[in-house]
């Protein structure tokens, strides 16, 4: 498995441009082994163009970007195997889809590793089982398919190149909540089977407390808290002060307790919040 670092990592948009504008400034820090990281934040905090640097689709302005100790801009001819140890599924990855099945989609980037036709289809079928595709979908054209199951031939590619380390941008972006919830599902399956890393990026701050184990928030381009999923969520009020979403049962906890009820708002899942609760009016029955 592989550990990702950030050393004072920064990038700048159209630098020495009249226009140039600053997404991400001094950013330190480490992605651990098999870790499951959520990445939150504003629209424009620096989210997307942070993990767009870590596989080298960006070069940093200022900074370096670590695998395994190496810097990846270090050699430049090894910068494409860099590359395959960070599988990166953009936002709707379904536009990117262009083979005549989905099997030869989902091949495609095992097929670029120069891998042997027999495992290039051990790894179609493997990816094909995580994201739950059909046998009798492989076949089909990805055009001729729901939007659900487009999403996930488009990550099955991804995770058929068996990166060391897994980055979702918003992966669940346009789904319904069923679809959110099996996408998510099947990204936390593989990360428990797989122990690989997974970066998530996302908007929810339920999906994130309920799926990942660490958090980063960034906010105008830097590091705004990143630590334990708990940890955090700790540090709700001051997430919420600056304008960030918080977990809705967070959320819920707090406002109760700005109404006078003595309730824990460290919490962040629902069995936590319904314990604290019942224990709230336990408290006001014995009185």
């Amino acid at each position: 498995m592989s550990t990702l670092r950030l050393d004072n990592v920064g990038f700048t948009y159209q630098k020495g441009m009249p226009d140039e504008k600053v997404a991400v400034s001094g950013v330190s820090l480490t992605f651990d082994e098999g870790d499951f990281i959520g990445i939150i934040g504003h629209t424009g905090s620096g989210k997307s163009t942070l993990i767009q640097m870590l596989n080298g689709l960006l070069r940093p302005t200022t900074g370096h970007v670590y695998i395994d100790g190496d810097d990846i801009w270090d050699d430049r001819s090894k910068l494409r195997e860099k590359r395959f140890k960070v599988g990166l599924v953009l936002q709707y990855p379904e536009y990117q889809l262009f083979e005549e099945t989905v099997r030869k989609d989902i091949a495609f980037g095992p097929r670029n590793l120069g891998l042997s036709e027999e495992e290039i289809q051990s790894r179609v079928e493997e990816a094909a089982h995580y994201l739950r595709i059909p046998e009798k979908l492989l076949d089909r054209s990805p055009f001729d398919i729901s939007g659900g199951e487009k999403r996930r031939a488009a990550i099955a590619g991804v995770l058929a190149m068996r990166p060391e380390v897994l980055v979702l941008d918003e992966p669940t972006a346009g789904l319904d909540p069923r679809g959110r919830r099996d996408i998510l599902d099947v990204i936390r399956n593989y990360h428990e089977n797989e122990k690989k890393t997974v970066i998530l990026v996302s908007h929810s701050m339920d999906d994130v407390a309920r799926y990942a184990g660490k958090v980063l928030v960034m906010n105008a381009g830097g590091v705004f808290f990143y630590d334990r999923v708990d940890e955090v969520f700790k540090h709700a009020l001051e997430l919420r002060e600056t304008g960030l979403n918080i977990p809705t049962v967070t959320d819920i906890l707090l406002t109760l307790r700005e109404r006078g009820m003595d309730v824990d708002t460290d919490i962040y899942t629902p069995s936590g919040a319904a314990e604290t609760i019942t224990g709230y009016f336990r408290g006001e029955e014995s009185k």
